[in-house]
């Protein structure tokens, strides 16, 4: 199963879940999708979907899933990490009425070039994104959480050294 999250705050993301029904017509995606698709009002034509799931939903889905699609948001991409998944982090842009800023880019960049996610820009992307997990042609690195910082360290760094 692949767990999609987008989180609860109210900005919908109609075109991840648009390019996921695309996919899955397509015969891209095989496996079962459960998708938490919050306020978004686009409603998905060929997966499982709740608006909204309890905290601990939340945490059922991840642990079942076999890789996560996750809205760029650090603390949901820090629980997948953190239970092992791998994760897709797709950025919400302004641009499309998804979020108040383009913050997202910068998240799933440092993810990114750190090697934790594959971070998804546009959604001609998702394909090949999803294909690259599912061929296990992914190389991503394995999140090791000894420091309650790291997560916040990494993007600071991450910005300092690329958006002065």
């Amino acid at each position: 199963m692949i767990f999609v999250t987008v989180g609860s705050r109210n900005y919908p993301f109609n075109r991840l879940f648009k390019e996921l029904d695309k996919l899955c017509e397509e015969g891209i995606i095989k496996d079962n999708i459960f998708a938490q698709i919050g306020t978004s009002t686009y409603k998905p034509q060929h997966y499982e979907y709740k608006d909204f799931i309890s905290q601990e939903e939340f945490l059922e889905k991840v642990k079942t899933s076999t890789f996560v699609i996750s809205h760029g948001a650090s603390g949901s991409i820090m629980k997948a990490l953190n239970a092992g998944k791998k994760v897709i982090a797709v950025t919400r842009l302004e641009k499309y009425g998804e979020h108040i800023n383009d913050h997202q880019i910068q998240n799933n960049e440092a993810f990114g070039m750190n090697g934790y996610v594959i971070p998804v820009f546009e959604m001609e992307e998702l394909k090949n994104a999803i294909l690259t997990i599912q061929e296990g042609k992914d190389n991503l690195k394995k999140w090791e959480n000894k420091d309650p910082l790291a997560i916040v360290n990494m993007i600071d760094k991450f910005i300092e050294d690329n958006w002065k």
